[in-house]
């Protein structure tokens, strides 16, 4: 990951401007972005294994430290044609309803510092993502970073009572 990038907020009454701390990551050409907070750690590509009856968009299974973790692929979950994996492929480990779960992107860009005041509302389909998971998109000098609400990834019943794991503890 590269250095922390902060753009400056464009209005005047900066002490007032809250700042985003995000992660950055890219899917094809198209730049995605989560908030730190809930980001654990961000792991190389390791072996995956399937689960079977697991909805399309869930790789696998990974052991990490000896925790089992479920992966999804966020190509597979946007409908985005599948690559193949490279060096640069990713697992983002996050916290989801209080647990663990890994989040298969091609490429870690890097973290962010932006002002909200950069946000804007996200128009009904970016990037051929439904606007039920954007948070907003964020304008930062030459590129637009959208913001993926990870609350609205999943509707509960698309996960099988059969990955269901422990909570954090």
């Amino acid at each position: 990951m590269s250095q922390a990038h902060e753009i400056k907020p464009n209005s005047v009454d900066e002490q007032n401007n809250k700042i985003l701390q995000l992660v950055s990551f890219k899917l094809g050409e198209e730049e995605f972005a989560v908030d730190i907070l809930i980001v654990n750690e961000i792991i190389r590509l390791v072996q995956i294994t399937p689960v079977p009856h697991a909805p399309h968009f869930i790789e696998g299974v990974i052991n990490l430290r000896g925790r089992v973790l479920p992966v999804v692929g966020l190509r597979k979950r946007f409908h985005m044609p599948e690559i193949d994996h490279t060096d640069q492929t990713r697992i983002i480990v996050m916290v989801w309803e209080n647990q663990l779960v890994g989040f298969l992107v091609d490429s870690v860009s890097e973290v962010l510092r932006i002002p909200a005041s950069t946000v804007e509302n996200a128009p009904p389909v970016v990037a051929g993502v439904g606007a039920e998971y954007i948070e907003g998109v964020g304008k930062l000098d030459d590129r637009l970073l959208i913001l993926l609400n990870m609350g609205f990834l999943f509707a509960n019943s698309e996960i099988p009572e059969t990955m269901t794991l422990p909570s954090i503890k």
